[in-house]
């Protein structure tokens, strides 16, 4: 594996689990109440970040798993049926993806892409930028889980004094 994609996955492998601590001892009630005022629940961010990130950026385009391409579809709107669903199935793709990305070539372009009159977007240059937009993607609402945690029960991911 080369030292850049180590270092990549090392870092995201750590939002991942900044977002999973930020769920970690939550109950049903806590994981699915809306906490944003747009309305969205903790559950529906993980749903967003499965649907939206690790299944469409990792899985579908760099990694071209036929079986994340037939998932394909609005993270957001997929219903959440329980806060611990959403935090299983976010388990679950995280390891998937982890398998597809453990051999992916950075400078390779990516492996599938959506026809333009569903992702009206130019392709990526290559599989790095899809790892990157996934690793920037991951920490920014993982920051966005923090804020929602607190605002549930006061709990403070990193806080400097």
């Amino acid at each position: 594996m080369s030292r850049e994609r180590t270092r990549l996955l090392e870092l995201l492998g750590a939002e991942r689990r900044h977002v999973l601590a930020a769920v970690d001892g939550l109950g049903e009630p806590d994981l699915t109440v809306p906490v944003a005022p747009s309305g969205w629940s903790m559950a529906q961010m993980l749903h967003h970040l499965t649907y939206d990130d690790e299944i469409f950026w990792a899985g579908a385009i760099v990694g071209a798993d036929e079986e994340c391409i037939g998932l394909l579809q609005d993270g957001w709107a997929v219903p959440v049926t329980t806060g611990a669903e959403a935090v299983e199935g976010y388990r679950r793709w995280t390891r998937h993806v982890d398998a597809l990305l453990a051999d992916v070539n950075l400078d390779a372009p990516p492996r599938w892409w959506p026809p333009q009159e569903v992702f009206p977007f130019r392709p990526f240059e290559d599989a790095r930028a899809c790892v990157l937009r996934l690793l920037v993607e991951t920490a920014t609402h993982a920051g966005h889980l923090d804020m929602a945690r607190e605002r549930i029960d006061g709990s403070q991911h990193l806080v400097v004094g």
